[in-house]
C-alpha cells in the first residue's frame, strides 16, 4: 500500500512576531488616554457649576436676611478706623448736641463752639386760674408758640407735645388723619382653667395693599406683652378688605391678677408671595383698661382702629445722629464716618431695634452712588464708627452741586426694614444744623468736623 505524500506542506510557527502586540497596545492606551480626559472634562464641569450654585445660593441669602450677612467664601469686611483724610493731625469738632448741652470737665472752663453761647433755658413762669373757664380762654387767646432757634448756637428749642387722650397715647397730626380701618375681637376668661381666649373676628375697611386688584391678602398676628411668649397667627383672606376670621385664641396658666399687666398687641399684616409681607397696622389692648369681669359667662366683643407703625415714633422722636465730615478739594473726594446715634425708638416688640444706616451721594438732585454700614443688633444707642469716601464729579465747583442723604432704617428678618429717620445735608432742603454743619464743611477744607443732628420723618 503506497501512502500518498503530495499536499501542502505544514510548518510550525516558532513565535508571534513583536509588531503585532505592539499595535494592540498603542490602541489601548489612546482609548485609556480619551476616557481619562473625558472623566477630566466633566469633573471640571461639575466643579464649576456646584461653584456656580453656591455662589447663587449665598447671594440669594444676603437679599433675604440682611446687609450684614457675609457671602461664605468671602472675608467681612472691617469697619475703617477713624483718620485725616488730610494725613496729618486728626481734626474732630464736635458741635453741642440739638437736644441738650455737652458736659464740661470739673476745673475746667466750657468751651464755645460759636460766637457766642447760648443762653440758660428758663421754666416759664407759672400761671395760676381762678377757674376751668378762665385757664380755657386764655389758652384759646394764646397762639401756638413756633419752633425758636437760638442765636449763635445749634441749639434748636421746640415745645414738647402733649399727648391727646386716645389709645396708647399715639398723637396723629390733625391735618393728616391715617385711615386704616377697624379691628374686631372678642376677650373671655375662664376662672376654672385659668386661660384666657382671644377671638378675632374680623376687620374692616383694610387698605388696598394690591393696586392692581385692589385688595389685600390679609391676616392677623397677636402675641402678649411683655413677656412675648405666646405667639400666634389667623390664616390668610386672600383678595379682600373686609376679612372675616371668627378664630379662637386659648392662653392657659394665666391668673386673674396677671391680667391687668397683660397688654394683647396685634399686627394686621398683607401676604405676598415674591416678597416680605407688608405691615398694615397694628393694635394695642391693655387688659388693665378693659372690664375683664364682664368677660365670663360671655364674650366681650371689642372693636379698636388700626393705628399706622410709623405714629408710635412721634411720641418717641427719631432719635439723634452723629457723623463726621472731610472735604478734599484736591483729590475731589468728600470723607464721611458714622460715628454713632442714640436715643432711637423702640422698633420691635423686645423694646429695641435693629439698626443701620443707608447714604446717597446726590449730584444735581441725582443719586450718583450708594453705601451703607452694617446692621447693630439688639441696640437704640448704636455705634458704627466707619468711614465711607466719596468721589465728587469732576467739573462742578466744589460742593454747591452735591448734596448727601442718610437713612437711618431698622432691619427685620420677616417683613420689610422700616424708615426711623432721615437726614439730607446740603442742597435746598437742608435746614438748622445740618445747614450749618454743610457750610462748615465747605469753607473748612481738609478738616474733618463732627456734628449731632435730629432724625426726621
Amino acid at each position: 500500500m503506497k501512502m500518498i505524500e503530495d499536499g501542502p506542506e505544514i510548518t510550525a510557527i516558532d513565535r508571534v512576531t513583536s509588531d503585532v502586540l505592539t499595535g494592540y497596545d498603542s490602541v489601548i492606551e489612546a482609548v485609556i488616554a480619551g476616557v481619562a480626559i473625558l472623566v477630566a472634562i466633566l469633573a471640571a464641569a461639575l466643579i464649576c457649576i456646584r461653584h456656580r450654585r453656591i455662589a447663587a445660593f449665598h447671594k440669594k441669602l444676603d437679599k433675604r436676611h440682611g446687609p450684614e450677612r457675609p457671602l461664605a467664601f468671602r472675608p467681612p469686611k472691617r469697619p475703617t478706623a477713624v483718620r485725616s483724610p488730610g494725613g496729618g493731625t486728626h481734626y474732630l469738632k464736635k458741635s453741642p448736641s440739638p437736644t441738650g448741652l455737652a458736659k464740661t470737665p470739673p476745673g475746667q472752663q466750657p468751651t464755645a463752639t460759636s460766637p457766642t453761647s447760648p443762653p440758660a433755658m428758663l421754666e416759664p413762669p407759672k400761671i395760676t386760674y381762678q377757674s376751668e373757664t378762665e385757664k380755657g380762654a386764655a389758652e384759646a387767646r394764646t397762639p401756638p408758640t413756633p419752633q425758636k432757634e437760638l442765636p449763635g448756637s445749634q441749639l434748636t428749642v421746640q415745645e414738647p407735645i402733649v399727648p391727646k387722650p386716645g389709645d396708647n397715647g399715639i398723637i396723629e397730626s390733625e391735618d393728616a388723619v391715617v385711615k386704616l380701618g377697624q379691628l374686631h375681637f372678642k376677650l373671655r376668661y375662664k376662672h376654672e382653667k385659668s386661660s384666657l381666649i382671644v377671638s378675632v373676628v374680623k376687620c374692616e375697611d383694610l387698605p388696598a395693599k394690591d393696586p392692581n386688584l385692589g385688595s389685600s391678602d390679609p391676616y392677623v398676628k397677636l402675641q402678649l406683652l411683655p413677656d412675648k411668649q405666646h405667639k400666634v397667627k389667623t390664616r390668610v383672606v386672600r383678595k379682600t378688605r373686609n376679612p372675616v376670621y371668627d378664630e379662637d385664641f386659648t392662653f392657659y396658666g394665666i391668673n386673674f391678677n396677671q391680667l391687668s399687666t397683660i397688654t394683647l398687641h396685634f399686627v394686621v399684616l398683607s401676604f405676598d408671595r415674591y416678597s416680605r409681607d407688608d405691615i398694615i397696622g397694628e393694635v394695642f389692648c391693655a387688659l388693665n383698661t378693659v372690664d375683664i369681669s364682664q368677660a365670663g359667662a360671655q364674650a366681650l366683643p371689642l372693636c379698636r382702629d388700626i393705628q399706622p407703625r410709623s405714629l408710635k415714633i412721634r411720641s418717641q422722636g427719631r432719635g439723634e445722629l452723629l457723623l463726621s465730615l472731610c472735604w478734599q478739594p484736591a483729590a475731589n473726594r468728600l470723607t464721611v464716618v458714622l460715628l454713632k446715634a442714640r436715643n432711637l425708638p423702640k422698633m420691635d416688640v423686645t423694646g429695641l431695634a435693629d439698626p443701620y444706616v443707608k447714604m446717597y451721594l446726590l449730584y444735581n438732585g441725582q443719586r450718583i452712588a450708594k453705601k451703607k454700614t452694617h446692621v447693630k443688633r439688639r441696640t437704640l444707642n448704636p455705634v458704627f464708627n466707619e468711614s465711607f469716601v466719596f468721589d465728587i464729579p469732576a467739573g462742578g465747583e466744589g460742593l454747591d452741586s452735591v448734596s448727601l442723604e442718610f437713612l437711618l432704617l431698622d432691619w427685620d428678618r420677616v417683613t420689610k426694614n422700616e424708615v426711623i429717620g432721615r437726614l439730607e445735608l446740603g442742597g435746598t432742603k437742608s435746614q438748622g444744623s445740618a445747614l450749618h454743619h454743610w457750610n462748615e464743611v465747605c469753607n473748612s477744607p481738609r478738616r474733618q468736623i463732627a456734628d449731632w443732628h435730629k432724625l426726621r420723618e
